[in-house]
């Protein structure tokens, strides 16, 4: 019987949930405004219309406010003194709690879910509207600390070895959808940890957007740098020698590949795919030449084009024979970025059209941070003893190896 009550109240209590949404709210919104009056009680040592030696003030009528909480929006009225020396603790509690709502939905953003999507849980969770508008602006707040991110100083002695990558995203500028570009770039250090050094967008990968980008760089202490890895963009090329003279450019062997299995139809690319393998699967550079130059021979008959790229471009691909041999496997390439890439890709795909370039910008650095920290913070990414046999060491505290231009 006892149960069979308690389900009823329960039941009972549900009914009017569901006929007076409000019924709720104006419970809290009574019990909140309580605490108030109980608060400047306290604060003035008397209630309302109470005469005592333990009076501090007057009362001076009331000011309204409006407080969102979990069950939607209330109006309170909270108590003012003459002398304007009443201050409640709930809206400082009040002001914790939001932060914490702030920092969950940078989090739910930064995870790749779209700010329309974001509004929904928060109006789902706090019963209050929240515009896919007032997301971003929230959102925006981590601009300030991105930014420091973006550009705080470098501060390892050497870089030696550099990987430049980029992908392709769609944003509104000026009322209109284009594609920008994502620059990144991530470093080995002196002492054999990764880090993601910067992050840029930009709207073409001209050799300007470079020569920015490095300039930035070295401004905040790059130095060191040994080889640079990239893709075979021309713009990039002129910026790497440029601002890294006396340093190797890796030609970026699965881009390479790339290229090269895009000008075979689809039933020659597996064996184009086995013949590379083989080429860069060498011990040696002078071996990895020996062995192009039969397929070269072969090629030349059914795609010359893919001849002459053996024959010419191939060298740019060896490169990463000049370092000690556990290094090559992760210098040889830009796939060290590859899972940055990735997750940007399968958070952007949420996203599609960014609203702005700040946006994308935003959430690009954030995961890039992400990244870099778990880098850090994680194992040594490759033993750097071997290339410090045959390189001088730097000390501690060097001078900039590059002025910047």
């Amino acid at each position: 019987m006892a149960e069979a009550n308690g389900t009823e109240r329960a039941s009972l209590g549900q009914a009017i949930l569901l006929d007076d949404p409000g019924f709720l709210r104006g419970i809290v919104e009574r019990a909140v405004q309580a605490i108030l009056e109980e608060e400047m009680t306290a604060h003035l040592g008397a209630g309302r219309y109470e005469r005592g030696d333990g009076r501090t003030g007057y009362r001076n009528g009331t000011k309204p406010r409006t407080l969102t909480t979990r069950v939607g929006a209330i109006e309170l009225r909270v108590p003012q003194d003459r002398d304007g020396t009443f201050s409640t603790e709930l809206f400082a509690r009040y002001q914790r709690s939001e932060q914490v709502l702030v920092t969950t939905l940078m989090e739910m953003y930064v995870q790749g879910v779209s700010t329309r999507k974001v509004a929904a849980i928060t109006e789902e969770l706090c019963g209050t509207s929240v515009s896919k508008s007032q997301v971003s602006a929230l959102v925006g707040r981590l601009d300030p600390e991105l930014a420091a991110w973006r550009t705080r100083p470098l501060t390892a002695a050497a870089y030696p070895y550099l990987a430049v990558d980029a992908r392709y995203e769609h944003a509104r500028v000026a009322g209109r959808v284009v594609t920008l570009g994502v620059l990144v770039v991530a470093g080995v250090r002196d002492d054999g940890r990764r880090e993601i050094l910067a992050v840029a967008e930009a709207d073409t990968e001209s050799e300007a957007t470079y020569q920015d980008l490095f300039t930035q760089l070295k401004e905040r202490g790059l130095r060191g740098v040994e080889v640079v890895t990239s893709d075979d963009h021309a713009g990039l090329k002129a910026a790497i020698a440029r601002h890294f003279q006396g340093a190797s450019w890796q030609r970026c062997q699965v881009h390479f590949g790339r290229n090269l299995r895009g000008m075979v139809g689809a039933a020659h690319r597996g064996r184009l795919s086995d013949d590379l393998r083989g080429i860069f699967g060498a011990g040696t550079a002078a071996q990895g030449r020996a062995a192009a130059r039969p397929c070269a021979a072969v090629w030349k008959t059914s795609h010359p084009r893919v001849a002459a790229k053996l024959e010419e471009d191939l060298e740019a691909c060896l490169t990463c024979y000049t370092v000690p041999a556990p290094h090559r496997p992760r210098i040889r390439t830009t796939n060290g970025l590859e899972r940055l890439n990735q997750e940007l890709k399968r958070r952007t795909r949420v996203v599609r059209i960014f609203p702005n370039r700040a946006s994308l910008l935003r959430l690009a650095t954030a995961l890039a941070m992400e990244q870099s920290e778990e880098w850090v913070s994680g194992r040594r990414y490759l033993d750097m003893d071997p290339f410090w046999e045959e390189h001088h060491r730097p000390a501690a505290s060097p001078s900039l190896a590059y002025a910047a231009d």
